[in-house]
This record gives C-alpha cells, structure tokens and sequence, in this order.
C-alpha cells in the first residue's frame, strides 16, 4: 500500500467568540487543526497473514464489551493533525507540504516493519532539520504526518492504536523508538527491561481498563475568561459528573486568582484534586511568590509556571513547592523528547505533560512513556485543542497496559470542546475515558466539519 498523495487541510473554529480556551498568555484563541490526509494506492488489501504472525494480538478477555475485526477491510487513507490557536496554520501547512517528498511514495509495509528508522528518517531531511531542528512548526509539521501514518497502520491492522500498540511485544515497541540523544537517559536495553516487567498483568489491566476507563480531570469550568456565575454552574456540573480532578487557569491576576478559586473550593469541596495552570506567564521569583499565595487552595500542581524550555527555572520552582506540597507540571509546550529527559533529570517536574500533536507524533510519545516510566514520574497528558483529547486518551492507555502498569497518581485532560467534529470522538463516562473500540487513532474529521470550517472560504468563515 504505498501513499500517492499528502493532502492539507486548514480547519478553524472560533472558539475566542466565546473565551472558550483563554488563559494568561492566550486570551483570544481560535482552535484550530492543521490537517492531514495521507491518499493511498489501496493496494495492501486485507492483513495478510504474514503479517498477523509478525504482529500476533493479544487474545481479548472474553468478557471484553470490544469487539476487533478479524478481517478488516482495507483503507485507503490516513487521518492526522497538528494543533494551533489560529494564525499559526498558515505557518503549519506549509511545513508539512515542506515534508511531501518524504512521504509520498512511501510505502505502508515500510512503516510497519520499522516505525522507529521512518521517523528518523521523516525528522531526518538537513535542509527542514536546519529549521528545527526537533522544534517549532517543522516538528509541529512531523507530528501531523506521523499520526496520520499511525491511523492508516491502525486502520489496516483493524485496531484501534491503543490496542495496536498493546499488542507489541517488547521488542516492537522498542523498534518504534530513536534513541538518539536519549541514551544517558534511558538505552535500549532499559527500555525493554521496563516493557518486559509490564508484561506480566497485562491481560487484568486490559480487562480493568476495557471495564472502568482511563481517570481524567477536567478544564472546562476553568478559563479565565468566564463570570463567576459560570464558574459555579461548572464546577456543580462537574461535581455531579463524578469529576474528582478540576484544573483552573491563573496568572492575570493575583487578587482574581484568590477570588475564583475560593469560588471552585466552596463548591468542589476540601477532597477533590485542583490544580492550576499558569500557561508559562510568571518569571521564576514571581512563580514561586505567586503560589505561595495560592498554596491555601492545596493545588496538587502548579502547571507551566514559568518558560517550558526552562529546565532549570523549573527545577528552583520545584524545590520551593516542596515544603508546600505542591508538585510542578509542565509538557503542553515540551517540543522534543530530549526536553523531558533534562527535565527528568533534573528533578524538575513531578507531572510529565506530554502532547499528541507537541511532540513528533506517536513515535516521540512513546519514547517519553519509557523516560517517565525509568525516572518514576506520572504521565499526565495535555489535551483539549482540536482532537488532542481523541489522540492522547491512546497514548495513556497504552501506558497504563504497557508501560507504567499503573494509573496511580496518572489523569489525562479533559475539555468538553468540539468532539462532535471527529467521525470516532472520545466518550467520558464519571470522570473516565472510555477506551475507543474503532480501528485508528481516533483523528478522523467528519467531511462536513472539515468543508464548514475551512480557512479561509468555508460558511464558518465567510
């Protein structure tokens, strides 16, 4: 099956009309999805057996409510995007029409038998590299085709990537990876090490995940841009919901922060977890001066206190909400792999933020599950955007069944925004992802979406 054409799409939504997605450093967003389509030849056909003995699942508990193809039928395109807050499209879509002669033309039995060698060779092009290099819209670019890639191989495999994934054996896992500057870090050896002790409950956890969901928090009653009486409406809501975990935006203000989260302790109670994000607005002083105001509240977090390539400014803010009990955050801006393993190594963060769409795709996603896992730091995932809840409930789950072997201290976000678009959107049932049962990583837009909210001439727009 080999890719013959790489179309991009530039989808919009308007969600400053609203201030859905406000905070301190972004007060008028547009979610929006730089959008790939990856057209193939639709010659692969059916799996072929050859490539289920090389790719053997995992057999479903029989009380599983999920149901695989065993027969899937073939597909002829893969569906992935990148996530922007609106002008940077413009920039985003012509890095990935940059990368076109890297990918059309290759084949899908090429990416199967080595994911982790296409990547590098996707990252590897000297004249795009120049501009990154692991960074900016050219890694933005990478991670729209690299997930485009991944939905086409779920697709074909009948699975959806979670399960795909979950069904490697170690060594497959490990062939996804490019260990390049990783290796003081974690090598290859290790990685396998962490994969092969995950091995053992596998089955249970698939069960329990299958049967309970993936823990999430939600965003959704925190944006700064809302009036107080929205806030508590929210926040009842979310109680009700069965939310356990509420995330609220500060940083503008210090006096308004002390005010509205008064307002979201009164009505979510002394026992459920509330963490803040400052979206990168404070100087390292004004951090750790600013949370010390705040530390009444008993936020389990601060996130993006300060610049997300600082390192070692978030290893100062992370000693000083020690004695507070406050752990630090960061990732939602955490451009590479090589970023989080100085982080780790750094004691600089108690979270690790990991983004679908940030990070080079799947690939450089997983290379991450493997340096939290070696340094003992929760994953807890960015989300919300345009699809980035769709993406990452899969990367989650896939380290809760094959990394981790443990959700202890792990939630991924959740923001109630525009998951109508998505032909398999994510489902949240008491405060929990539902695992998705459809073949792919969940990234396909319904054609009407993508034809409304076209920029700059669809009906939205005009």
């Amino acid at each position: 099956m080999r890719i013959t054409r790489l179309e991009i799409r530039d989808i919009r939504f308007p969600t400053s009309r609203e201030l859905d997605g406000s905070d301190a450093m972004n007060p008028d967003p547009d979610y929006s999805s730089a959008y790939v389509v990856l057209h193939t030849d639709g010659a692969g056909g059916q799996v072929g057996k050859g490539e289920r003995e090389k790719f053997p699942p995992t057999p479903l508990p029989t009380s599983s409510p999920a149901h695989f193809p065993t027969c899937p039928p073939a597909p002829t395109t893969g569906h992935g995007s990148t996530f922007t807050i609106g002008r940077g499209n413009d920039v985003v879509c012509a890095a990935i029409k940059a990368h076109e002669h890297l990918v059309v033309g290759l084949t899908l039995e090429e990416f199967i038998a080595a994911p982790g060698a296409i990547w590098r060779r996707l990252n590897g092009d000297s004249q795009l590299r120049w501009i990154g290099p692991d960074k900016g819209a050219i890694h933005l670019a990478l991670a729209a085709i690299v997930n485009a890639l991944w939905d086409l191989y779920a697709k074909h495999a009948g699975k959806p990537l979670w399960r795909l994934i979950t069904d490697f054996t170690p060594e497959q896992f490990v062939a996804c990876i490019d260990f390049r500057y990783l290796t003081d870090a974690i090598t290859p050896e290790e990685a396998l090490a962490i994969l092969r002790q995950a091995e053992a409950g596998k089955a249970g956890r698939i069960t329990q995940l299958l049967a309970e969901g993936y823990p999430a928090y939600t965003t959704s009653a925190g944006w700064l841009g809302y009036p107080d009486d929205k806030i508590r409406r929210l926040c009842r809501e979310a109680v009700a919901e069965g939310w356990m975990h509420i995330k609220v935006k500060v940083g503008r203000d210090l006096k308004d922060d002390q005010r509205r989260l008064a307002i979201i302790r009164e009505e979510i109670g002394p026992d459920r977890k509330l963490m803040v994000d400052a979206n990168q607005v404070w100087d390292v002083p004004q951090a750790i001066a600013w949370m010390k105001e705040l530390a009444q509240f008993n936020p389990w977090w601060i996130e993006e206190p300060t610049s997300p390539d600082d390192v070692l400014g978030h290893a100062t803010i992370a000693r000083a909400m020690e004695p507070l009990g406050i752990g630090v955050a960061t990732g939602e801006h955490g451009m590479n792999r090589i970023l989080f393993k100085q982080l780790l190594q750094a004691r600089a963060i108690s979270f690790c933020q990991i983004d679908s769409c940030r990070l080079g795709g799947v690939n450089e996603n997983l290379a991450v599950l493997l340096l939290a896992a070696k340094f003992g730091v929760p994953v807890c995932p960015h989300a919300g955007g345009v699809g980035l809840c769709e993406f990452v409930q899969h990367i989650s789950m896939i380290d809760f069944t094959s990394v981790s072997a443990s959700w202890d201290g792990r939630v991924c976000e959740f923001v109630d925004h525009l998951h109508e678009h998505f032909v398999d959107p994510c489902r949240i049932r008491r405060g929990r992802y539902l695992a998705p049962e459809l073949p792919g990583y969940s990234t396909e837009m319904h054609a009407s979406s993508l034809a409304e909210y076209a920029y700059p001439d669809g009906p939205v727009w005009k």
